[in-house]
């Protein structure tokens, strides 16, 4: 019998697959404790530590803030954010964020472990994997990842680090609320509060569920859907975002439906230093605050910087009168222009827009505005071109944006246009400045120092500086009552009057003429009644009773610093003085005869709401309470029966309706008590009108920007057509603003008046129904 044959059976031995295997797991899982170890303690780069995460830092716009709590506009120069907490944003926001960003938000600790496996084992095709923490990590401390596969994984490293230590610093409403206010939303739209603003102008806490919707579908790339650019995909990426907030059960699939067929539906406006409201005010505000940085120091020693610290400057505007006072010019400007543009074409006029100049003597004016252009400047010396080649360039015809006046409202036109000529143009344009103040306190409440600040961004309240005409006669019959003691009753004869050469340091007689020339004399009159026809001859006679220097030294203590010369002159307003001055020195008669000093800044904070200044007001005693309220009854006469008869509907019949309507909006029929004064210069080269409540003081100018600019009559050119509309416009939409507590009440009476103020029984009517102007100008219409 065969032997069977034995079988060899081999068993394979596989420990050493095994203990490799664990040596490989656990090593791996040791290199990535390692890596993260060495990530946490700054060997790939620096990371931050409790310090820098309790205050992260970012660059945030100084707020400029109204008395009645608007933002009136930011300074920043990349950055225009400024931080809102959590209880700021609607619901809506928070929930399309975390529908669409990190549905498991609230139930990790800043990383997401379902997710990332999901990432790793799909390689990222079924969607990424970061949580909000890890993306505001991002956002705060490294910003944009790499290409570089490796510096991108050891960035990944930080991203988790830095994420769990935001988890354990700040709750989870407050990574909420930094990964909004973080997030760059385009169109200088830095943080939620900027974005809700400039897209839809609203507060983030008004934003509602379909606009909450496109500003999170922006997280995913902002330059991408950019719903200024690119609407259509803004909206699509919306409708996901909506669709998402339907997944998680948000909202229902009825309203997603229904805000799906929906427009974006912006209301986009701009947040930018030449635009939107009081630009003209921020523009002297930046001064303002850069004088103050200079001499107020942080606690380190350090200076602040106005453009990044996140500053809060309180101010007295009111946002509701600044816009009030914005309409009024806009509605009465282009009116206004439009008929000067209409007297001073150049059929009629060959050196249009100037008046009163040759052509050599205007080819002069423009060579002295070329030289003081920025494009001067910068030709010369930026670019170190000759004389030559910049005044060649001055004749090459070029592209570029104009400002006009189309449909009655600001616009831009583009157009080709030699530099000279756009000088030219820019020059025919009438400017304007306004300001209004509360005489009480001092609370400036609305600045508007032109008509468009991107063209025009000479401030014509604090800057510009022209001659008062007879807006400065109150002055001197101030003087008058106060030193010689005199009523609005005292007459004078109405005949023409000198004063001798040499008197007052004058060179040469002075003989003032009436508005109507030699033809008006006669009779005697109260200076109630002078005042209210602004007539010169009176006015005359009283700064020779108290002399030239009494009335400057008057003008001194009411606040104005412009240079007057100690002259007889000046009776009749040749100083020049700013819109600023004057509303300040008028104030003091609406204010009992105290002076109170224009204030703009209440306080200004820190970004943490620390207090580093609060205003002190300043304020001094210039006249009784009864020769204050002296004058204003004698400025109440002028909207009674004089050149500012206007505001209460009243004129001579020749008045056309058709001028009323087409160029001064008139009739106003104010009841109410107004106390003002009209002002014309030398052959209208400038209006003013000054008008006082008990509790408001506004003053207008109106003029060309040099003073060959004007209107060739009396007609348009006196201060009751060119600045008094702008005064009744802006004094009608604060009476109709309910919000607002703009008096109608009759300005305080002293309890012990010993000055007799009615001079009903004394006061002659030869000019009582005039709404003429006055002034040292000829006139040629009785208005």
């Amino acid at each position: 019998m065969a032997k069977a044959k034995k079988e060899t059976i081999t068993v394979q031995d596989f420990s050493k697959y095994i203990r490799w295997f664990w040596v490989v797991f656990l090593g791996g899982i040791l290199s990535i404790i390692l890596v993260f170890l060495l990530a946490s303690w700054g060997v790939f780069g620096e990371m931050p530590d409790h310090t820098v995460l309790e205050n992260p830092k970012t660059n945030l716009a100084t707020e400029i803030l109204s008395s009645d709590g608007q933002t009136l506009g930011k300074f920043y120069f990349n950055d225009n954010r400024t931080p809102v907490g959590y209880n700021e944003l609607p619901q809506y926001l928070v929930n399309a964020l975390i529908a669409t960003e990190d549905a498991r938000f609230k139930d990790h600790s800043g990383i997401d472990a379902r997710g990332t496996l999901r990432a790793l084992v799909t390689l990222g095709s079924g969607g990424g994997a970061s949580t909000i923490s890890q993306q505001l990590a991002k956002q705060l401390f490294h910003g944009e990842g790499s290409k570089n596969i490796v510096e991108r994984v050891l960035q990944k490293v930080k991203e988790w680090i830095i994420a769990i230590r935001l988890e354990r610093q700040y709750t989870k409403e407050e990574i909420i609320a930094q990964y909004f206010n973080i997030y760059d939303f385009l169109n200088n739209a830095d943080g939620i509060r900027s974005a809700s603003r400039i897209y839809f102008g609203k507060e983030p806490i008004e934003l509602d569920l379909k606009e909450s919707a496109m500003l999170v579908g922006m997280f995913k790339n902002s330059s991408l859907f950019n719903p200024r650019k690119r609407v259509e995909l803004t909206k699509t990426r919306r409708n996901v975002v909506l669709a998402q907030m339907e997944k998680y059960d948000f909202i229902d699939q009825k309203v997603k439906d229904s805000l799906q067929k929906t427009d974006l539906d912006l209301n986009y406006s701009p947040e930018s230093h030449r635009e939107g409201i009081a630009t003209y005010f921020r523009g002297y505000l930046d001064g303002f605050m850069k004088d103050w940085i200079k001499t107020n120091p942080k606690p380190d020693g350090t200076k602040y910087n106005l453009y990044n610290d996140g500053l809060k400057i309180y101010t007295t505007i009111d946002s509701r009168m600044q816009k009030h006072a914005e309409d009024a010019v806009q509605q009465h400007m282009p009116r206004l222009q439009a008929e000067f543009f209409n007297q001073n074409n150049l059929k009629k006029n060959p050196t249009a827009p100037f008046l009163d100049l040759d052509k050599s003597e205007v080819a002069s004016l423009l060579r002295r505005g070329m030289k003081q252009s920025e494009r001067w400047r910068h030709l010369k010396y930026d670019l170190k071109k000759s004389d030559k080649e910049i005044e060649a360039s001055f004749e090459t015809p070029s592209e570029m944006t104009v400002f006009a006046w189309e449909d009655g409202r600001a616009s831009e036109i583009d157009t080709i246009m030699k530099p000279i000529d756009s000088m030219r143009y820019y020059k025919s344009f009438l400017r304007t400045g306004m300001m209004s103040m509360d005489p009480q306190t001092g609370h400036v409440k609305a600045w508007v120092g032109g008509m468009n600040y991107r063209h025009f961004q000479y401030d014509m309240v604090n800057q510009g500086k022209r001659q008062v005409g007879s807006t400065f006669k109150p002055f001197v019959y101030t003087a008058a009552m106060d030193q010689l003691h005199l009523s609005p009753c005292y007459e004078l004869p109405d005949v023409p009057f000198c004063i001798e050469a040499n008197k007052y340091g004058n060179p040469e007689e002075w003989c003032p003429k009436n508005s109507n020339g030699d033809s008006d004399y006669g009779g005697t009159r109260t200076l109630k009644n002078a005042l209210a026809n602004s007539v010169n001859t009176i006015t005359a006679q009283l700064i020779d009773k108290v002399g030239p220097q009494t009335v400057i030294d008057l003008v001194r203590k009411l606040g104005v610093e412009s240079d007057i010369p100690a002259v007889p002159s000046i009776a009749l307003g040749t100083p020049d003085i700013s819109v600023y001055e004057m509303v300040g020195a008028y104030s003091a008669f609406a204010n009992q005869g105290v002076y109170t000093k224009p204030v703009m800044v209440t306080t200004i904070a820190d970004k943490n709401g620390t207090i580093l200044y609060q205003f002190k007001p300043e304020t001094r005693d210039v006249l009784s309470a009864e020769t204050a309220y002296v004058t204003v009854k004698l400025m109440e006469g002028v909207t009674q029966s004089g050149s500012g008869a206007r505001l209460r509907g009243r004129g001579r019949d020749s008045y056309r309706s058709d001028f009323r309507k087409a160029v001064t909006g008139y009739p106003y029929d104010f009841k109410n008590a107004i106390a003002g004064k009209t002002g014309t210069t030398q052959n209208q080269s400038d209006g003013w009108f000054m008008g006082m409540v008990p509790n408001l003081v506004t003053g207008v100018w109106v003029g060309g920007e040099d003073r060959s600019v004007h209107f060739p009559n009396i007609t348009y050119g006196q201060g009751a057509t060119m600045a008094l509309p702008i005064w009744g416009v802006y004094m009608q939409n604060c009476y109709a603003d309910k919000h607002l507590d703009v008096s109608k009440a009759n300005f305080e009476k002293p309890k012990n008046l010993s000055i007799n103020v009615d001079c009903s029984k004394v006061d002659t009517d030869s000019d009582s129904d005039s709404d003429q102007e006055e002034d040292n100008t000829p006139h040629d219409l009785d208005f």
